[in-house]
């Protein structure tokens, strides 16, 4: 008897794809995605479709409720609360064992790098690398479960960001400085002081997502910046 298998690189490649358009908007909130669909639109097999859909409703990229057809994810604001604060909890215990070793991972300066870099030449498009940021940062714990958590919420924390790029709420000034103070932070070994700059980091970015979908905006939004002012200063 023949075993009939799916070519997994074709769903990966399939996955990624769409989870590309859907963070480019190229596939918008509540767009309906079927089997028939996919399979046309990379010209694959029904089940290799099914696949990659499975795997992006398992990822949270698509929904499905009650046996109906997918949908691309909606956020609310209070998703995008709930997603943040799950990751304010996480990151900020991987910045306080960071903090105690003083251990400042290269990955972080260089995309920190890359959004000034960004920031100079006029772009908002900064998204991947502040993502890069901050992953180096949970990476460099050297924990291959907390890295595998943080990245199930990775595609929802681009995603929450993806809503804001462009549109100038989220100031690359005050991410850049934030960022390079928290490394700082590391360095000295600060570790509450560091758990509270991100805690102020993450919440900005939270209430701005949270009104940006319809929400209202939480206090945290318009506070400025500790970091532009420990510069200032």
């Amino acid at each position: 008897m023949v075993t009939k298998i799916v070519v997994t690189s074709v769903i990966d490649a399939v996955v990624d794809d769409l989870k590309g358009l859907v963070l480019a908007r190229g596939l918008e909130a509540g767009t309906a995605l079927t089997e028939a669909e996919v399979a046309a639109r990379y010209d694959i097999a029904r089940a290799t479709a099914k696949a990659a859909i499975e795997r992006l409703v398992g990822d949270k990229v698509l929904v499905r409720k009650n046996h109906k057809t997918a949908r691309v994810v909606e956020l609310g604001p209070e998703d995008v609360r709930d997603i943040y604060r799950t990751r304010t909890y996480l990151e900020s215990e991987v910045l306080r064992h960071l903090a105690e070793r003083r251990a400042v991972p290269p990955d972080s300066r260089v995309a920190n790098a890359e959004i000034q870099a960004l920031w100079e030449r006029g772009s908002y498009e900064i998204v991947d690398p502040d993502m890069r940021f901050h992953t180096a940062l949970i990476d460099s714990l050297g924990s291959a479960r907390t890295s595998q958590i943080y990245g199930s919420l990775a595609f929802e924390v681009k995603l929450c960001m993806a809503q804001l790029q462009g549109s100038q709420q989220l100031s690359p000034a005050i991410i850049v400085a934030e960022h390079e103070r928290i490394l700082q932070l590391i360095e000295a070994g600060d570790g509450e002081g560091v758990a509270a700059l991100l805690a102020e980091h993450l919440a900005r970015a939270r209430e701005l997502l949270a009104g940006a979908l319809g929400g209202v905006p939480g206090p945290e939004a318009f506070l400025p910046s500790s970091a532009l002012e420990t510069v200032r200063g």
